[in-house]
């Protein structure tokens, strides 16, 4: 009879093991409340993930074969009348250096800028160029009150992973968006995305007092030089996982098998 009731134990303990393999596993943890954004018609991406700051989401398709990123970000801009921005920076981790999409209304109809971000003075009121080709740039308003910033990015060839910056504002003025807060979340809004293989969006260190990229608001732009992938650095390997996400499954993981141990 013991051995009986020790063998269910055993069979209902490998049941638990494996369930939480599988809430915890990369597919399903690839996106959170992103899963629930209704796109148009004729837009869908692979993949999303919920960012850890500001309230944004970003969905993405990355073509490898053609070096193609298909993005489209979401988030509620600082007011009614304020703008949200996405982009990547291929030289640094900060909005320093970054090829950003950033929309806006204006005339009652979205508009989309690039700008190349080298400095900090105001931004200009018409788009510069990029490092990237930006084709299908578009923007509309999805539940909430959030901006969906679309567009298509050529990325150099092996680009495996990038660094992105994402941010929102209050208010737009004679069409030159006005520099956003200064809270801790807008300085947090910075990360690195795996384009190759299954990976979510890692936040970046919060920055030092002294880090220039705290200074991120109202950027100067110029013409942008060639990139280089990653800023001249190893790209992560294809799949890599982000540290902030894969360490709470670990634990869940390494408690079940304690569990599971005390009971054989």
């Amino acid at each position: 009879m013991a051995s009986a009731t020790q063998q269910h134990r055993r069979r209902h303990a490998i049941l638990q093991l494996a369930a939480l393999l599988v809430l915890v596993s990369p597919a399903a943890a690839a996106g959170g409340a992103c899963k629930s954004e209704k796109f148009p018609a004729g837009r869908s991406y692979e993949t999303c993930a919920d960012l850890p700051a500001l309230g944004a989401a970003l969905h993405w398709t990355y073509d490898a074969a053609a070096s193609s990123l298909s993005v489209a970000f979401a988030a509620k801009p600082a007011s009614g009348a304020g703008w949200v921005a996405w982009g990547i920076n291929p030289t640094g981790e900060g909005m320093k250096g970054a090829q950003s999409l950033l929309a806006f209304k204006n005339n009652g109809a979205y508009v989309v800028n690039t700008y190349n971000l080298t400095g900090y003075k105001p931004l200009s009121p018409t788009s510069t160029p990029i490092a990237f080709k930006a084709t299908e740039l578009a923007a509309d308003e999805g539940a909430g009150g959030k901006v969906r910033l679309y567009g298509t990015l050529q990325l150099p060839k092996g680009m495996e992973s990038v660094n992105h910056i994402w941010q929102v504002g209050s208010a737009v003025a004679n069409g030159v968006p006005a520099k956003h807060a200064f809270a801790q979340e807008n300085l947090d809004a910075k990360g690195k995305l795996v384009l190759a293989g299954a990976g979510a969006p890692e936040a970046a260190p919060s920055p030092d007092a002294g880090d220039s990229s705290a200074e991120a608001g109202s950027m100067e732009t110029e013409a942008p030089s060639s990139p280089t992938p990653s800023g001249g650095k190893k790209s992560s390997p294809a799949g890599a996982a982000s540290t902030t996400h894969a360490s709470a499954p670990v634990v869940i993981v390494l408690l079940a098998l304690v569990g599971f141990l005390a009971i054989v």
